[in-house]
């Protein structure tokens, strides 16, 4: 997904290319269960827990003038043996984006 705020390294001749920005995502402050809801263990489920390694690579203001950021990352099953479930050009709100290293 290209953006107004998306950067780009590289030229017309040689080829452009995003600026993909490494970011860890946080899953449970994107995933908000209702409080008080009761919970039970689904083995097979996605966990929405902790954070996970993202790629930023742009970024939308919101009417009120919040930033969803553009960003391609995946989340883990319950079960470990499955493969993690691989989301791409996702809008994750700043809050629950942090710098992470290459």
């Amino acid at each position: 997904m290209i953006t107004p705020y998306t950067r780009w390294y590289g030229d017309d001749k040689h080829g452009r290319l995003r600026v993909i920005t490494p970011v860890w995502v946080r899953l449970d402050a994107i995933y908000l269960r209702i409080p008080g809801a009761p919970s039970h263990v689904v083995v097979t489920g996605l966990d929405m827990s902790g954070e996970v390694p993202g790629r930023l690579h742009g970024w939308f203001p919101t009417l009120k003038g919040d930033w969803l950021g553009v960003v391609d990352f995946e989340i883990p099953y319950g079960d470990e043996h499955k493969r993690p479930l691989c989301l791409v050009d996702q809008l994750v709100a700043a809050y629950a984006l942090r710098p992470r290293e290459k």
